[in-house]
């Protein structure tokens, strides 16, 4: 067991301290993904499910339309946004300042002639994801302020996914590279940041 670790409730028992510990280890704060005005909050939580299960720490949301209300506690996956921070933001300008002041490059997820296959590009740099509404996709203001657009191949009839699945399907790839490259057989955040986080995981 970690000897930073606070001193912590009795009913903490060792095999639940050494999970927590295990999880903090692989998580990561250079890859993230942004979900702009996403409608249904549902899918904004089965996004977060599926951040906490390749190890992303943080997580950005977007609202810029009054008629989009983000709550993740009243979802059935809620619980997910316990081990991934939430972090808002007014506009997509704020979010992608943000970004780039952490050296993140910004791809989103668009259907376009010059559209990469996720498949075809390096997921293993530091990047955001950005994830756009349900039925009009990412805004123009996204579009215009990103590095570049990419894509999940498909050969049916429909070439869309649900949002959260084509959350799931990218950061998955993105997992399989990082992990192919070694990302994951050393703690992904400094030191002092591990010891951080993980005092905040231990206490929730």
């Amino acid at each position: 067991m970690n000897k930073n670790i606070k001193k912590i409730p009795q009913f903490r028992t060792e095999e639940r301290i050494k999970k927590i510990e295990n999880v903090m280890y692989h998580r990561h704060k250079d890859f993230t993904i942004v979900a702009e005005n996403i409608a249904d909050p549902h899918n904004v939580s089965a996004v977060f499910r599926s951040c906490d299960a390749v190890g992303i720490l943080e997580a950005h949301i977007v609202n810029t339309r009054d008629d989009i209300i983000t709550n993740l506690s009243n979802t059935s996956s809620a619980s997910a946004k316990k081990w991934v921070n939430a972090i808002y933001h007014n506009s997509i300008q704020e979010c992608y300042a943000q970004l780039r002041n952490e050296g993140k490059l910004i791809y989103t997820t668009h259907l376009s002639e010059e559209a990469v296959s996720i498949y075809d590009i390096d997921l293993t740099i530091p990047f955001a994801l950005v994830l756009g509404n349900e039925h009009s996709g990412v805004s123009e203001e996204a579009l215009a302020g990103a590095d570049k657009n990419i894509l999940i191949p498909q050969v049916g009839m429909i070439q869309s996914l649900n949002i959260s699945v084509a959350c799931a399907v990218s950061i998955y790839e993105a997992f399989r590279q990082r992990k192919a490259s070694g990302k994951f057989n050393q703690i992904g955040l400094p030191e002092a940041e591990y010891e951080k986080y993980l005092n905040e995981f231990l206490e929730k």
